[in-house]
């Protein structure tokens, strides 16, 4: 059983950034720049925004967080992706999910520029993956695929069973598996889906994003399969100081023997969503600066 770490994997990405971004500052004099957005209190949002600040930090980018107590308006959120969105030295933006109830939140996010949304949620960047031209790929899949790839894991000609269909990952993970260059067969389960234990044991890789913790047990899982666990949740444990520990959507304890290589939670895939965030601000900068000087 080989163990899938992430952070080997982003370490790879943010060497080759560093020196993508050296390159792209000499030639442009701009440091990319990004903007986020968060609603609220939250401490798991609040951590996620701190470790996109230190991303950003160590790659020498250009961020500012607009934080708004959780009673703020629509409109007031509105306004400000709009400046945003007009401002020429904001390259990407970034809403922290997720969003208070009395908040639209697809209305929001649909007011980001497809050409600053570095999460990849926009209507049209989802038409472009679908469609096979991505443009800014939604960061987790990404980073999945980044994995795959570091791992050297085949994809072509497998089976690929994607436990869960949010926009944020099993959408775009399943259409960018299907395309040329993965090729992948690719089934999608969710809540609905019958029989669902019999689907996940037939997976060559299964990939998990469900938001519950442990779900996966031994009995899910085809002999000698690749994991995929993007959960990350919180249970409670009062034997440690901050009283609860974090744990994925898989039984990691339980499974692990039976598969070939898996991934840690923490320690896994959680990473790689701040590398990839990273790595669309930066070519979201670029075609910035490219379709200005095309306008100039």
């Amino acid at each position: 059983m080989n163990t899938l770490w992430g952070k080997p994997v982003a370490e790879a990405i943010y060497f080759h950034l560093e020196e993508e971004i050296a390159c792209y500052i000499q030639t442009t004099n701009h440091i990319p720049h990004l903007a986020v957005v968060l609603v609220g209190s939250d401490s798991a949002s609040s951590s996620y925004v701190e470790m996109k600040e230190k991303a950003c930090d160590r790659l020498g980018f250009d961020h500012a967080t607009y934080r708004f107590d959780e009673s703020v308006s629509e409109a007031t959120l509105l306004s400000l992706l709009s400046k945003l969105n007009d401002d020429p030295m904001v390259d990407g933006i970034l809403v922290q999910l997720p969003l208070p109830d009395h908040l639209d939140t697809t209305k929001i996010l649909d007011t980001i520029s497809p050409q600053k949304d570095v999460d990849g949620f926009h209507p049209i960047n989802v038409g472009n993956l679908l469609l096979g031209n991505p443009s800014l790929v939604p960061c987790t899949p990404l980073g999945i695929l980044k994995m795959l790839e570091y791992y050297e894991i085949e994809t072509s000609g497998k089976h690929v069973v994607v436990v869960g269909r949010s926009h944020i990952v099993g959408k775009p993970i399943a259409a960018l598996l299907f395309q040329k260059g993965w090729d992948a067969t690719v089934t999608i389960c969710h809540s609905k889906t019958q029989n669902l234990r019999d689907i996940t044991s037939l997976a060559d890789i299964l990939i998990v994003a469900i938001g519950k913790p442990l779900f996966i047990t031994p009995d899910y899982v085809k002999e000698g399969a690749v994991i995929i666990d993007v959960g990350i949740n919180r249970v409670e444990d009062v034997g440690r100081s901050r009283g609860y520990r974090l744990v994925g959507d898989v039984d990691y304890e339980r499974v692990a023997p039976k598969t070939t290589a898996i991934t840690p939670v923490p320690g896994g895939v959680g990473v790689m969503t701040v590398a990839m965030l990273m790595n669309n601000t930066l070519q979201a900068a670029k075609k910035g600066r490219n379709e200005a000087e095309i306008l100039a």
